[in-house]
């Protein structure tokens, strides 16, 4: 049997196995409602695409990243003390209309977004960004609030929604474990101060 050519510094990275990322979820009423309103798009457009479980549906404030063999400690210990230098007074949030994050014709994530009712996330995600800074963090990628419903979707113009609405009173640092659609709470922030 021959043998594989070899050469080293060319081996496969390691798959990623964790996510680390700050987030907001939806109250549990919300979140019922919401998956109710992804599993009809799913039903609509006759597509095999199940919609994210009402568990799951979250904002991503800010993805810190994906990481094989477990999350690093050093790291998790450094976000936590940024997000705890934080102080936000509670806001309202509310998404209004559904979007494909898809280019088109390709199908994607169907996703909630909003306009005005947005504007707490953003100030939260920059108020989050410049201690993370402050940390010695790198700047993230623009924020879009979004609460991705479904993906494999067919790509669809943007359309109005029944609004969700929901008062957000903390964020989390979450863990998540790749491909096992399973998400961990490692840490909560109430938003108690003023701004």
């Amino acid at each position: 049997m021959p043998e594989q050519l070899w050469l080293p510094g060319l081996e496969a990275p390691p798959t990623p196995t964790d996510g680390l990322f700050f987030a907001v979820f939806p109250d549990t009423n919300t979140a019922a409602g919401i998956a109710k309103f992804a599993q009809q798009l799913c039903t609509e457009a006759r597509v095999r695409s199940k919609p994210l479980a009402a568990n799951r549906l979250h904002v991503t404030l800010r993805h810190l990243g994906n990481f094989a063999g477990g999350l690093p400690d050093q790291l998790v210990d450094a976000v936590k003390q940024a997000a705890a230098s934080l102080a936000l007074a509670p806001f309202t949030v509310e998404f209004d209309a559904v979007v494909s994050f898809s280019k088109r014709p390709r199908p994607g994530p169907a996703v909630l977004v909003g306009e005005d009712g947005v504007r707490g996330l953003h100030v939260l995600h920059d108020t989050l960004e410049v201690a993370l800074k402050n940390a010695g963090f790198e700047p993230g990628p623009e924020f879009t609030p979004h609460v991705t419903l479904a993906y494999g979707m067919p790509w669809a113009e943007r359309r109005p929604a029944e609004p969700a609405c929901w008062n957000v009173r903390e964020f989390a640092l979450v863990h998540s474990l790749l491909g096992r659609t399973k998400h961990v709470v490692l840490a909560r922030w109430p938003l108690a101060g003023g701004v």
